[in-house]
């Protein structure tokens, strides 16, 4: 079982992680597609994929949560 410290350091590692691979992948994938921004652009485009990323997957898990909390009440 992972502590809710645990947790948190782990949300907040995976955040950072897929931050910075979305600005590195926006860099190198941009251009192909004749799209050019600016650093601050990039970081902020990859800003509001990270909130669009975190909203997602939240709903996602009260999605299942409440799928399983049927499944369980309802057996």
């Amino acid at each position: 079982m992972q502590t809710r410290w645990g947790s948190f350091v782990e949300a907040t590692v995976n955040i950072v992680i897929g931050y910075v691979t979305a600005i590195a992948a926006q860099i190198v994938i941009f251009p192909m597609f004749g799209l050019y921004a600016s650093h601050t652009q990039h970081l902020l485009i990859g800003l509001c994929f990270t909130v669009v990323s975190i909203v997602r997957l939240y709903l996602l898990r009260r999605v299942f949560n409440t799928i399983r909390y049927f499944r369980v009440t309802h057996e």
